[in-house]
């Protein structure tokens, strides 16, 4: 198995094999709660003009995004995971996109499979691509907006990296760092209308879901969401 860290939106554009693109702060932390949450199915879109369309064709999609980490116009949530913690989400379509995360996904064009990633379910993704053991592995760091690296997600890419490896981490080193470092920006109470300072918290509780997150097509050729567990033999959609 071969290993590439690759960085932004080049490094999804450069991805190959089994892709995990990485958005801590907080895309894909958002989908895994929405997912938890009953979210029958999540569109992860790159524009919001697709987001848009989609509403426009299907009135009860729920909008959910952020462009510079604010509320779209006309959008029902931010990316917020605290502002949907606690939405009853079963049944519901949802359509999201965001500056760095769902932007990756839709440029991965090469990459034979995609899967999200974030803390709150890094060990996850670890244990199924070791399932899988796939030649190739990218793990595309998304940083800020796609065009400058975070700490966050280059951590959490490397987590996963050590994970694959048998290496172990300092994962409350990382939280320190990210607490006064490119994390910062969540607990600042100037941004606690669009950001609340438990986003920070909730982005990082290691390890929260035992599922991971893979990208398939419905049938207009839509990138959704495919939940896959582990059930004690085999990885299973659910």
């Amino acid at each position: 198995m071969k290993i590439k860290q690759l960085d932004l939106l080049d490094g999804a554009r450069e991805a190959e094999g089994t892709t995990v693109i990485i958005d801590v702060f907080r895309a894909f932390s958002v989908e895994c709660y929405l997912i938890a949450n009953g979210a029958q199915r999540v569109y992860p879109v790159g524009s919001i003009e697709q987001a848009y369309a989609m509403k426009q064709l299907n009135p009860n999609f729920i909008l959910i995004g952020e462009r510079h980490e604010k509320k779209c116009e006309g959008f029902d949530f931010g990316n917020s995971p605290t502002h949907i913690l606690n939405e009853n989400f079963t049944g519901k379509t949802i359509v999201h996109t965001t500056s760095s995360g769902t932007q990756g996904i839709a440029l991965a064009t090469n990459a034979s499979e995609i899967l999200t990633g974030s803390f709150v379910n890094a060990k996850a993704i670890a244990n199924y691509i070791s399932y899988t053991n796939p030649n190739k592995v990218s793990l595309v760091a998304m940083g800020y907006e796609g065009l400058r690296n975070s700490q966050e997600d280059d951590f959490c890419g490397q987590y996963i990296e050590n994970e694959l490896q048998g290496k172990a981490t300092s994962f409350e080193q990382m939280v320190e760092i990210l607490r006064t470092g490119d994390g910062a920006r969540l607990l600042d109470p100037k941004n606690i209308d669009h950001s609340p300072a438990s986003d920070f918290d909730l982005c990082l509780a290691l390890n929260k879901f035992d599922f991971i997150l893979r990208i398939k097509k419905d049938k207009q050729n839509r990138n959704y969401l495919e939940k896959l567990e582990f059930n004690g033999t085999t990885w299973i959609s659910n």
